[in-house]
Order: C-alpha cells, then sequence, then structure tokens
C-alpha cells in the first residue's frame, strides 16, 4: 500500500526547492521561517504535499554557493533541525567546529558533557537533517580515517577537501 506523507510545520507547509550544488544535486526544505533539512541527490524525495518555491530558498542558496566557492566559512540562516533534545545538543556542538577543522566523536562527547557516548554522538551525526550548514562531515573517527555520512564518503572527503584548501583564508 503506498501512502502519501503529508508534513505540516508550525502550521505551514513545507516548501522545497533542488540545488545544483558541486557536490551534486541538494534539496533544500523548510518553512517560510527556516531551513528544516538538506538531502543529498540519492535520497530526494519531497512529499507530494510539499510545495516547490526557490524563492524561499535564496539566502540559503547565496551562502552555499559562497561556501563552496571557499569566501564563506560560517552560516548565518534560520534553522529548525527536528530531532530529539540529544540530538539538538550534538548538532549544536558541531555548529561551534570551525571551518577547515575536524573533531573526533568522543570529543564532542566530551563537550556536550557525556564522555561514554561516543555512538550516540554518532547516530546523531547520521540523523542530521541539516548536514553542510550543521557541520557533521567535520566529524572524523579518533585515527582521523573518514566514517559514516548521509552524503556518503566521497562526498564528505570533497567537502573537508574544499575547507582545507580554503582553510588559510578563513583567520
Amino acid at each position: 500500500m503506498n501512502k502519501t506523507r503529508v508534513e505540516i510545520v508550525a502550521g505551514n507547509q513545507l516548501l522545497y526547492t533542488i540545488y545544483n550544488s558541486p557536490v551534486g544535486k541538494l534539496l533544500l526544505a523548510g518553512d517560510q521561517d527556516a531551513l528544516q533539512r538538506i538531502q543529498f541527490e540519492y535520497s530526494i524525495n519531497p512529499a507530494k504535499s510539499w510545495i516547490e518555491n526557490k524563492s524561499a530558498f535564496n539566502k540559503a542558496i547565496d551562502q552555499l554557493d559562497q561556501y563552496f566557492k571557499g569566501v564563506r566559512t560560517t552560516f548565518d540562516l534560520p534553522l529548525n533541525p527536528q530531532g530529539t533534545l540529544f540530538q539538538k545538543s550534538v548538532w549544536s556542538q558541531l555548529e561551534k567546529i570551525p571551518f577547515g577543522q575536524t573533531k573526533y566523536y568522543g570529543q564532542i562527547a566530551q563537550e556536550i558533557g557525556n564522555p561514554k557516548a561516543s555512538r550516540a554522538i554518532g547516530m546523531a551525526n547520521n540523523k542530521n537533517p541539516i548536514p553542510i550548514i550543521i557541520p557533521c562531515h567535520r566529524v572524523i573517527g579518533k585515527n582521523g580515517s573518514l566514517t559514516g555520512f548521509a552524503g556518503g564518503l566521497t562526498i564528505k572527503q570533497q567537502l573537508l577537501d574544499l575547507e582545507f584548501k580554503h582553510f588559510s583564508f578563513s583567520f
């Protein structure tokens, strides 16, 4: 049986647009007030009830363009990621990781005051609904290895390479 997804957020219907980025197509979705999600090309799946509206995401698109050109190191957008209190605390910590730098899961666990939560940090990282802007790609394994990323390890490496390339210009 095929069910239609209907998502209403704070009384507003979700809006979306497709953004052609250097790492592939990205779906941007949210309401008039805030960006709520970014989906990578392989998982783009707007609900039939969503309304396509590119102009609602002009600021996000401008900032993403600047990021991919290496001239923007932080984002200044209203965000409304949907998740548990724990997930939101992790995502808030991810936003503090500076452009061009990485941290490992254990460091994030220490920073949120739960040093044994490395695995839970990984799961919250995996559920990040606004990748790139909430920079979950900056979290790596303790040994420096790349670990899971919703967009795939190739895109994670591309994002890190972009940031490392422009890192000296971010001060």
